[in-house]
């Protein structure tokens, strides 16, 4: 099943997500429609709250990218813990499916360590480094409530003010389904 992607300005984006008790959703159906409609999107990666479930889990799937390394680069994480983040800050270029034609210099370390559960609730603890944990930190800042346009300057968000509220007015053309803000009466 493809869910629409929750648009900027959507309250579910700015929850910090709550624990999934084990058996009280099927995981493995839940993945794989995460992963359906981040395929569709055109994305690598996507947490609960872009498809409205504020719950602590993404999806990652690298492959898309031009990088070899990031070929087999495909996990679940069910209830992620960001252990440790070491390293100097380096920047690259993010952009998010919840704020279409977006994209910024992002600071970041480059390596983290991180525990998680898979989709077989089988627990694991890894270390990732380069764009691997650039992918988890941003999809884990969703599950926190944090967006990428968070670690701008207050000078680029002012920058972006117009274009943001365009996207949570529903005011973008994108090539997959979104779901905007409800206005209230």
């Amino acid at each position: 099943m493809i869910y629409p992607i929750v648009a900027y300005g959507d309250p579910v984006l700015r929850k910090k997500a709550v624990e999934i008790e084990k058996g009280s959703i099927e995981i493995n159906e839940l993945a794989n429609d995460m992963f359906e409609t981040m395929y569709n999107a055109n994305g690598v990666g996507l947490a609960g709250p872009q498809i409205g479930k504020p719950i602590r889990i993404f999806v990652v799937d690298a492959s898309p990218m031009e990088d070899e390394s990031m070929q087999d680069f495909k996990k679940v994480f069910v209830n992620p813990v960001m252990l440790e983040e070491s390293g100097i800050e380096w920047s690259f270029e993010e952009g998010c499916l919840s704020i279409p034609d977006i994209r910024q210099e992002v600071n970041r370390k480059p390596q983290l360590k991180i525990r998680y559960f898979d989709e077989n609730w089988e627990e694991h603890e890894e270390v990732f480094d380069g764009l691997k944990a650039r992918i988890i930190q941003h999809e884990y800042d969703h599950i926190e409530g944090v967006l990428f346009t968070d670690h701008l300057s207050p000078f680029k968000k002012r920058l972006l003010k117009s274009k943001l509220a365009n996207i949570s007015k529903g005011n973008i053309n994108v090539e997959y389904r979104m779901a905007f803000p409800v206005k209230k009466r």
